[in-house]
């Protein structure tokens, strides 16, 4: 009886053995299907957070950067801002991985005042400046002491006062500050115009109640105006236009590339001609 049952637990071990022996083949079971799974799993696509301006930067990054950005296998989220503080605390702080809204010389003071390490990666068509009036066709129509409403912010005006020495309405002092210019630093006014600094949220409205306006293009965009109905819109100094920002630890990264190398692309240079009219271009695009 012993001998039986002994005989028995060898043949039960002899085909466990067996049986394992068979499921282990190279291809059988569930070691070829998680192979299978493992070698057809799609790598994650990389996901990107672009800080921008309510209006027309964060059309640009919905309708130009965002989709290009996608065909290079990212997936992109367009975070909006109402002010201009938010955004570049945000990239500081890791929320975002890049942000646009601001140009050079803003980007600079804000960081230096706020010890933030942020790098500027390319610049971008920016709505440029303009005069504009209900009252008069051309520059030549202007009568003397007609009232011209400008922004009362120090980056602006000084912006307002080089487009109206620009077209020869006024001759600003060769010393101004740009930092802390005021309507004072017009040397001469032939026309004797009668020049009111206002918010520049304000100058939309004052279109149609003044004789002539000098709106920032960004709160024109923001005001449904026309950028090409504009009497004179600014030749734009450089480090007036509008760049894309990154961390500097992240300017040399594949991200900051491929951004890049999408702005510079003849696809986001049509979305520009096509949806963004009247936008300045950079040197860049332009060749000049």
């Amino acid at each position: 009886m012993k001998k039986q049952v002994m005989l028995m637990m060898a043949l039960v071990l002899i085909f466990s053995v067996f049986a394992a022996a068979c499921g282990s083949k190279p291809g059988a079971g569930t070691t070829n299907n998680a192979a299978g799974g493992a070698a057809g799993k799609e790598e994650p696509k990389k996901a990107l957070k672009i800080g921008a301006t309510a209006g027309p930067y964060s059309d640009m990054v919905s309708k130009a950067i965002k989709p290009l950005m996608e065909k290079k296998g990212y997936t992109v989220e367009v975070v909006e801002f109402n002010d201009y503080v938010q955004p570049n605390k945000a990239l500081a702080g890791g929320s975002l991985n890049a942000n646009l809204f601001q140009h050079v010389l803003y980007l600079k003071k804000f960081a230096e005042d706020n010890k933030l390490d942020l790098k500027e990666v390319i610049s971008v068509p920016t709505a440029p400046m303009g005069l504009y009036s209900k009252k008069f066709k051309s520059i030549n129509d202007i009568k003397e002491g007609s009232t011209l409403t400008i922004s009362n912010d120090a980056a602006n005006l000084y912006r307002s006062l080089l487009l109206l020495q620009d077209i020869g309405l006024v001759k600003v002092k060769k010393d101004a500050d740009p930092a802390k210019a005021s309507e004072k630093d017009i040397e001469e006014n032939p026309k004797k115009l009668n020049i009111k600094p206002l918010e520049a949220a304000q100058l939309p409205r004052t279109v149609d109640s003044s004789d002539l306006a000098l709106v920032p293009g960004n709160f024109a965009l923001a005001a449904k105006m026309d950028l090409t109905s504009a009497l004179k819109l600014e030749n734009m100094a450089e480090n007036y236009r509008n760049v894309l920002v990154v961390n500097t630890k992240d300017i040399d990264s594949q991200m900051a590339k491929d951004l890049k190398e999408t702005i510079q692309s003849k696809d986001f240079e049509k979305i520009m001609d096509e949806q963004f009219k009247g936008f300045s271009k950079p040197q860049w695009m332009t060749g000049k």
